[in-house]
């Protein structure tokens, strides 16, 4: 039986945590900047995981230089990242649902703190129906600092009232984890496309394969009673 744990507030990322869209940013990155003659390749996409617009811009500005188109290269991979969704709908990560679900017959807070714009998290939330159940949705465009700077999540915590000790965050980035520890809070990772580096690990409290895992682990470890 694993020690009890008393938490108020459980943040989560967005993508690459609950909807598998970090590949379908990739290959949407990767095809727009080949319209323009420029290559993305995965080594140099994984640094932008979990980054907002802006340092995304500044890292694709570093590599390439800044003769680097970046919002016509943005907005061609807005374009066909929209398509491809329109074809082949958004990904739910394995075990999302059922982890929302446990998590609202306890008295838990729920927010998401995400690096993607309110615009494209508010369309993403809605079509996969789980807008309703967070108490706080925090997006890339209404902070000035991005992961792994800890802003969005202490600015959460704030909202909701929250101590940072007693709030744990869901990530799946190594930029995020980094934020969550910088934020006194307890990160859980759930590696998408990058299992973490050595310095990543030695800041994870667990880490874990899916959210079906993560909601296993909480069942056992979570010190909250049932909402009646």
């Amino acid at each position: 039986m694993e020690n009890k744990i008393n938490i108020e507030l459980i943040i989560f990322d967005m993508d690459g945590l609950m909807f598998d869209t970090e590949k379908l940013a990739y290959i949407s990155w990767k095809k727009a900047a080949a319209e323009y003659g420029y290559e993305i390749d995965e080594e140099l996409f994984n640094k932008t995981i979990g980054a907002n617009r802006t340092r995304t811009k500044e890292i694709f500005l570093i590599h390439f230089g800044d003769n680097f188109p970046f919002e016509r290269v943005m907005e061609e991979r807005i374009r066909i990242a929209e398509e491809i969704i329109k074809v082949s709908g958004v990904g739910i990560k394995n075990g999302l649902y059922e982890l929302l679900t446990y998590l609202d017959t306890i008295a838990v807070k729920k927010a998401v703190a995400t690096s993607t714009s309110r615009q494209r998290a508010e369309s993403l939330l809605k079509m996969a129906n789980i807008g309703e159940y967070f108490d706080y949705i925090l997006c890339g465009d209404e902070i000035e600092k991005s992961k792994p700077d800890p802003e969005i999540f202490l600015k959460v915590a704030h909202r909701l009232n929250c101590p940072s000790e007693k709030s744990l965050v869901l990530e799946d980035s190594e930029a995020g984890i980094a934020a969550a520890y910088k934020a006194g809070m307890l990160p859980i990772m759930v590696p998408d496309m990058k299992e973490p580096d050595y310095e990543t690990r030695k800041l994870i409290f667990q880490r874990m394969d899916n959210l079906l895992e993560v909601k296993s682990f909480l069942e056992e470890v979570l010190d909250i009673e049932s909402i009646a």
